[in-house]
């Protein structure tokens, strides 16, 4: 068997970097690709440079056993939309954690944000560990454990690891082998996700570019179901249907690709600027946008970040689904219309939004309002 025939008969995650802005997520990236040699993957066609180390960053690597797509997820308080929409389609996570400075308010924000948009099974990187003494770390990985459970992840089982990204990319063999041991853990405790391949064709659109003498490329992550150059694929947003000319994985031309694949698809004779984030490509009259769903939300405490005052029937914050970022107004219930709801509560809620997007029960959401997350809910019926 070929080197390339045998990465690819390896089962393929996606896994995410995810904690607050200055943790170090990034070093430990480039920490994980300097240990395993690996490559680093094509970008997105529209990644831009952000300030510091808020860019979003996609690399590929290999382990023994798994072939991954890494997400370095943002941070950064004012990036939280690209969190949750690259959180979206992950498989597993790594919640970056600093040994010196432990829980902050973004880490548990990503937490909470994790588990509400599917994320299942998080490891975690203690990073900094050469710089913390024992007994704080040991009261940092305490804290972190309390946090994963409080949020309905296996804290007592979790695996923690103590590393130091900038010690291993020094090549410091200790701290190399801290991350190895983090693969490792990687490769054990999460599972090897069920793909629904079969499914009809989904795709939340991540971002959109026109590129000269190919069309419109767009990026994302396969959500269900299996595309293929020439496949016809109606756009959910633009209202309009086209033809897949071309596929790319990682910037490598392929035929087909299928749930849980990272790809861009290229589509011609699109008006520029007709696909956004937000939008999504499906198969032809696989799914109905919708407005208008019940489900029950989580508010967040004051303590947590999130509101100081109730919510009443007739706000309207913004909702975070898939890859979109839709305005709508909240229905508590209530008589005469004036239900109200404290932070802290789970509530069920009637939601209408701005505008139509693809819901089905089941699908999680992150609620923002002035600049943060008041909230994470999941859909329990469509009206």
């Amino acid at each position: 068997m070929s080197t390339t025939a045998h990465a690819l008969a390896k089962p393929h995650l996606n896994i995410g970097a995810i904690g607050h802005a200055s943790h170090g997520k990034t070093a430990l990236t480039a920490a994980i690709v300097e240990t395993l040699g690996g490559r680093r993957a094509g970008r997105a066609p529209e990644a831009v440079r952000r300030d510091g180390t808020t860019d979003i960053t996609r690399v590929a690597y290999e382990t023994d056993t798994r072939r991954y797509t890494h997400i370095d997820l943002p941070g950064h308080a004012d990036l939280v939309e690209d969190m949750v929409a690259g959180a979206a389609r992950l498989d597993g996570a790594i919640l970056v954690v600093s040994a010196p400075d432990g829980v902050m308010p973004q880490t548990a924000e990503h937490v909470l944000l994790a588990r509400q948009v599917g994320v299942d099974h998080v490891v975690v990187a203690l990073n900094k560990a050469d710089a913390a003494d024992d007994e704080p770390a040991d009261l940092v990985e305490r804290e972190v454990r309390e946090l994963l459970t409080a949020h309905g992840y296996g804290g007592a089982t979790t695996p923690v690891v103590r590393v130091s990204a900038l010690r291993a990319l020094e090549g410091d063999p200790r701290w190399t082998a801290s991350v190895e041991a983090l693969l490792d853990a990687a490769d054990t405790y999460v599972p090897i996700p069920t793909r629904s391949v079969d499914a009809p064709f989904l795709l939340p659109v991540e971002s959109a570019l026109t590129v000269a003498g190919r069309g419109t490329a767009v990026a994302g992550a396969v959500e269900r179901g299996t595309v293929r150059v020439g496949d016809r694929v109606q756009l959910l947003g633009p209202g309009l249907e086209t033809v897949v000319t071309a596929l790319e994985t990682s910037g490598t031309p392929v035929e087909s690709a299928g749930a849980g694949d990272d790809v861009a698809l290229f589509l011609p004779g699109l008006p520029a600027g007709v696909l956004s984030r937000g939008h999504t490509v499906a198969a032809p009259g696989s799914v109905t946008p919708g407005r208008r769903f019940t489900a029950r939300v989580q508010l967040l405490s004051a303590r947590e970040g999130g509101r100081t005052a109730p919510i009443a029937t007739g706000r309207r914050p913004r909702f975070l689904l898939r890859t979109a970022g839709v305005a709508g107004g909240v229905d508590l219930g209530g008589s005469a219309g004036n239900g109200t709801a404290r932070p802290g509560e789970t509530v069920s809620m009637t939601v209408e939004l701005d505008r139509a997007v693809p819901l089905e029960p089941g699908l999680g959401f992150a609620v923002r309002e002035d600049g943060r997350t008041v909230g994470a809910g999941t859909v329990t019926a469509l009206l």
